[in-house]
């Protein structure tokens, strides 16, 4: 094992699993239940979030292992490849409601909000227009890092604030957790370790609470695996319609 900065982050990663475990297993539990409900229910888990943290609604869609009903709501101008202007439209305020209009998003479903920090414009305006909607919603987000932080969005609102449900990445405020000599800034930023471990685990459990209601998760198998193909191509077909990017 390294003696380095490579095995200290490690140190930091292992710390910050077991505080999420230890911490947040309650609200994870309760995602997971929420969410069984909403798919044994026909309803949808939409998961949103900008710059980086687009790609933890990629993360939790149209894979192996994942649910079939989950639908990640990707807008282009606020994703990486289009390069790192999305920092400014993540700001625009209105912007948000722009997104949320594009989608169908009902009240049976799930809106799970991604915003490491929780306070620039368009994850707040997500959350906002899905709570008024009437739709479950969950944030993921950083408290030690969003309360170091004065509110952005016109409404004087932060994500957590207008959640249903809170979910704490246990990030530190910046991301990066790793200081080197001569260098101003940290390195080894931990919230898509702890995004990615805190969604697949809430899918986890969700797996769990269906199968045990005698009911068959609709969960992808890996196409390389024998008779995937039928299988995946049912689940495509089911939701399709429904589904943007299927």
């Amino acid at each position: 094992m390294s003696n380095g900065k490579a095995g200290y982050f490690f140190d930091i990663v292992r710390k910050l699993i077991d505080q999420i475990e230890n911490e947040e297993i309650d609200e994870i539990d309760a995602a997971a239940d929420q969410i069984s409900e909403t798919i044994m229910n026909d309803g949808l888990v939409h998961v949103f979030g900008t710059g980086h943290s687009h790609l933890l609604a990629e993360e939790v869609f149209g894979r192996a292992g994942g649910f079939a009903p989950v639908n990640a709501v990707l807008e282009p101008s606020l994703m990486l490849h289009n390069g790192v202007k999305y920092s400014k439209f993540e700001k625009m305020e209105g912007f948000g409601d722009v997104v949320w209009d594009y989608y169908d998003i009902s009240q049976e479903d799930v809106m799970i909000v991604i915003s490491n920090s929780g306070v620039n414009a368009v994850p707040v305006e997500m959350g906002l227009n899905s709570v008024k909607n009437g739709t479950f919603t969950i944030a993921i987000t950083s408290l030690d890092y969003t309360k170091f932080l004065e509110p952005a969005h016109s409404s004087g609102k932060k994500l957590f604030e207008v959640a249903d449900l809170v979910i704490d990445n246990k990030g530190v405020p910046g991301d990066a957790t790793v200081n080197i000599a001569n260098l101003p800034q940290k390195v080894g930023p931990t919230s898509t370790i702890s995004g990615a471990l805190i969604l697949n685990s809430i899918f986890a459990r969700t797996a769990e609470i269906i199968a045990e209601e005698g009911e068959k998760p609709p969960v992808f198998q890996s196409s390389n695996m024998e008779g995937a193909s039928e299988h995946n191509e049912g689940l495509f077909n089911r939701y399709k319609k429904r589904i943007n990017y299927f």
